[in-house]
């Protein structure tokens, strides 16, 4: 019997524009990654700190387990709210010098929730034209109005504001171009429209800014201009899981209407605590932040002296721009041949005609490693226009 859903006509289509995705089962080591026998300098993580594979994180995590046990056992607003996540809830503000904060399982459904909590038809929404998959997804569900801008054009989204009208929602660092929105203009135009606003910021909290608070910290922006803060544990914090902040109403508000929330498990009490320990990582790791900025340029400049296009980043997130699918799987499997594994981004990731390669930086590497990454990018470059 056929199947209603066309699963194989689906596949073979992705499959025809070189867009299907596949899995490889892997194990990590500091800045290696092991592959089917085989051994790689990893560039395609999110890791930024290297601290996924810190001893001290690690014994904070098994401190945790035999404290609090595998899991929390239950949803937050039943017993599932363990001291745990209370005192991880603390840190972050304390951190972050916001109010209240709200553990999810991750990003994605932390974005989703608060969207879906807070937007109804009446409302409108305004987003990055370039902002994150779950952000796109929840608007477009909505039944709120929702219009997206040029990716960081203040002057377009100035024209569409409307006075008090709903949530502009932009990223801290874009997760596949690595620069950063456009703040100081987003919270004029929040506070001249009278709009609340929202920053997703997964990609720029570790890694940027005093005691790593992010992006808003990084521009000297105080938190109590943006209504809403998002970020996660997974990247440079090295764990997993995601947290929304801000006022101890907002937090309130969602703990009652986010569904995510309310009809979820808890993550793991064990996971909260090592998410604190985390913390306190990057809060003392001006180290690993001042290494990673140094291993940044000197990506950039090599990158670029061998006449590579690269992005408009200063973050770990490093742009390799190709154009085509196909020219960038190729791209990717010659570095693999020598021994580098990087990711290539195909639409519908990002823009059509935009596929890349997304080369992360990472504490973890030294500047052997970054060098030996540039060797393969002008081995490959050299085959290819030689």
């Amino acid at each position: 019997m056929g199947s209603p859903f066309h699963l194989a006509d689906a596949l073979d289509a992705r499959r025809e524009a070189a867009l299907l995705r596949t899995r490889s089962a892997v194990r990590h080591e500091g800045a290696h990654l092991h592959v089917a026998g085989r051994d790689y300098l990893h560039f395609a993580g999110n890791d930024y700190l290297g601290l996924a594979r810190e001893p001290l994180l690690g014994a904070a995590f098994a401190e945790g387990l035999t404290r609090f046990g595998a899991g929390s056992g239950a949803s937050p607003l039943v017993t599932g709210y363990h001291e745990a996540h209370q005192r991880l809830e603390k840190s972050l503000c304390d951190w972050l010098g916001v109010e209240a904060a709200l553990l999810f399982n991750c990003g994605f459904s932390a974005n989703q929730a608060v969207l879906k909590a807070l937007l109804g038809k009446e409302h409108r929404l305004w987003q990055d034209r370039l902002n994150h998959a779950s952000l796109q997804e929840a608007g477009s569900q909505l039944p709120c109005t929702m219009q997206r801008f040029g990716h960081n054009d203040m002057q377009a989204l100035a024209r569409q504001l409307e006075p008090g009208a709903g949530l502009i929602v932009s990223e801290g660092v874009f997760s596949m171009d690595g620069d950063l929105g456009d703040w100081p203009s987003l919270c004029d135009l929040a506070a001249q429209s009278g709009n609340w606003l929202m920053i997703d910021d997964a990609h720029g909290l570790g890694v940027l800014g005093p005691e790593g608070r992010g992006t808003l910290a990084a521009l000297g922006i105080g938190p109590e201009r943006v209504h809403i803060h998002m970020g996660t544990f997974g990247k440079a914090l090295g764990v997993a899981g995601a947290f929304v902040a801000g006022s101890r109403e907002l937090v309130e508000y969602l703990t009652n209407f986010a569904r995510t929330y309310v009809y979820s498990t808890h993550m793991p009490p064990a996971q909260a605590h090592a998410i604190t320990a985390a913390i306190d990582l990057v809060r003392a790791g001006e180290a690993r932040r001042t290494h990673l900025h140094g291993l940044i340029a000197r990506f950039r400049a090599g990158a670029k002296g061998q006449g590579w296009r690269l992005g408009c980043s200063h973050t770990p997130i490093q742009p390799l721009l190709v154009g085509e699918s196909e020219a960038a799987l190729h791209l990717a499997a010659r570095l693999r041949e020598r021994g580098i594994w990087v990711t290539a981004i195909r639409p519908p990731t990002v823009p059509v005609g935009t596929a890349r390669l997304r080369i992360t930086l990472s504490a973890a590497h030294g500047e052997a490693d970054v060098d030996a990454l540039l060797a393969a990018l002008a081995e490959c470059r050299e085959a290819r226009h030689g």
